[in-house]
């Protein structure tokens, strides 16, 4: 089939309002392939030539190619770009209602609370870089190279833990960055930040464990939690971090302590040196694990040029943390490669563990990874996109407190890519932001992130995607959406 029928819709308003254009593309090509419009094999056009064909940036052909090679869809070699063999039965095919339907999931799956990402490349979605800036071209170089040292090896499964080049690359650039202490034998490769907490939930905790979670809390690991069969406690979340009530670790005393203390998803605060230490001090007493998630820590706004507060793990490298983190905000987030780093002495048996659970992938991706990390081109980005994220936000900040006034705070910003703006009651976040959806705008309401009945309201605003030029407009539709919700009494149109 002609591939200029595949991209017909490209431009075709009805097919996607409010959609980039990039993500679109690789829409379009996905659904071509998943159909099969466009046949195993057949060669995709170089990206000069198809940026040039639909009048569109280089990079965002980059992007789009980028996205179907991580998920399977496109292969790389020599001669280009060409479709991907489907495993059998990924294949679009009619819906047919099965027997007893939903009913056949199990308790845990009902419990688990809806994510939706669909509208992750619209301005405001919190916790996506700024794609276009990234250095595609770079990217692409390393892995050219990578595919041109291809074997049989890195076609198979990849090496149990990861690729050892990627486990060095990875033990350096932590011991630079975030002062965390460890070999390249304490660093486990995995498909993503979810799969390392999995691994953490399944290896650390036995069914019916107690572990706690931030309250507001990233909902995907609450959901990962849930799925292992962990009972959860919600801990409070204040501007210094995770907040133990007197007495909680003799109510219920955790298997496992997750938090975010570099940049607290989603409020921001950063956790204190007191605290991280008496979170050390009690889960080492209790036989418990510290899952240290450090989000967003890669950009520190507070103080540009200083380093972050190091790693928890660094404080006392043989304690019992496990530190688990990912270059989603440096490269993209469909690379699906996160790392794990263990203790020296349960190096041994949590590697068994994730070999049995777990296969590996990516080899070529790993490979060209580690060579990007050696060549100091990807710290070189970080530093490139440090003063433009803190050029946005400062834009951002200053459009909603102008916009939104004083009653409306503004929490966040000491690191990472979003902030939070608080809410009068008046305006609920929930119908706020399915307003904001249907005008082009998507920020997430604070209150999904919350267990219990009376949460914060407000709004998680992301602004690595969204140039400084642009906020000013966008905030002012987004106080025109408030106004019309405050009007209709909460209830969005």
């Amino acid at each position: 089939m002609s591939l200029a029928l595949v991209l017909a819709a490209l431009d075709d308003p009805a097919a996607g309002a409010g959609e980039a254009r990039q993500l679109r593309l690789y829409r379009l090509l996905k659904a071509a392939i998943l159909e099969g419009r466009l046949a195993p094999g057949a060669r995709l056009p170089g990206t000069r030539q198809l940026a040039a064909d639909v009048g569109m940036a280089r990079n965002c052909v980059l992007f789009a190619y980028q996205l179907l090679l991580a998920e399977g869809f496109v292969e790389a070699d020599r001669g280009g770009t060409r479709v991907a063999v489907l495993p059998l039965g990924m294949a679009a095919r009619s819906p047919q209602r099965g027997p007893a339907g939903a009913d056949r999931l199990s308790r845990r799956a009902h419990q688990l609370p809806a994510i939706n990402r669909s509208e992750s490349l619209l301005p405001f979605a919190p916790g996506v870089p700024d794609l276009n800036a990234f250095p595609w071209a770079t990217w692409a170089r390393f892995l050219h190279r990578a595919w041109g040292e291809v074997t049989a090896r890195q076609l198979a499964y990849a090496e149990p833990g990861g690729e050892p080049d990627l486990r060095r690359a990875v033990a350096a650039f932590l011991s630079a960055r975030r002062g965390v202490a460890c070999t390249p034998e304490q660093v486990f490769i995995v498909a993503g930040g979810q799969v390392a907490l999995d691994a953490c939930a399944r290896l650390l905790a036995d069914s019916g464990d107690t572990v706690w979670l931030e309250n507001p809390c990233y909902p995907a690991a609450r959901n990962v939690m849930l799925a292992a069969g962990l009972t959860p406690v919600a801990v409070d979340v204040d501007r210094d971090g995770m907040a133990p009530a007197s007495g909680l670790w003799q109510a219920a005393p955790p298997r496992l302590v997750y938090v975010t203390p570099s940049h607290q998803y989603p409020l921001g605060s950063v956790l204190s040196l007191e605290r991280r230490l008496a979170l050390l001090a009690g889960v080492e007493a209790g036989g418990g694990w510290l899952i240290e998630d450090d989000y967003d820590s890669d950009f520190n706004h507070a103080q540009p040029g200083a380093r972050p507060l190091p790693a928890i793990q660094g404080l006392r490298p043989e304690a019992p943390v496990i530190y688990v983190g990912t270059f989603s905000k440096l490269l993209y987030p469909g690379l699906r490669i996160a790392y794990m780093v263990v203790p020296r002495w349960a190096a041994s048996g949590l590697g068994e563990g994730i070999r049995k659970l777990y296969r590996g992938g990516q080899a070529v991706e790993q490979r060209a990874l580690a060579r990007l990390l050696e060549s100091g081109q990807l710290t070189r980005h970080l530093r490139r996109m440090a003063p433009l994220y803190r050029e946005r936000q400062a834009a951002l900040r200053a459009a909603l407190q102008a916009g939104f006034g004083a009653g409306c705070p503004v929490l966040g910003g000491q690191a990472g890519l979003h902030l939070v703006l608080g809410l009068p009651a008046s305006v609920p976040d929930t119908a706020l932001a399915e307003a904001a959806l249907e005008q082009g705008l998507a920020p997430r309401p604070l209150s999904a992130y919350y267990v219990g009945t009376t949460p914060d309201n407000g709004l998680v605003l992301g602004y690595g995607l969204t140039g400084v030029a642009r906020i000013p407009e966008l905030v002012t539709r987004l106080v025109g959406v408030a106004e019309k919700v405050r009007k209709a009494g909460g209830v969005s149109s």
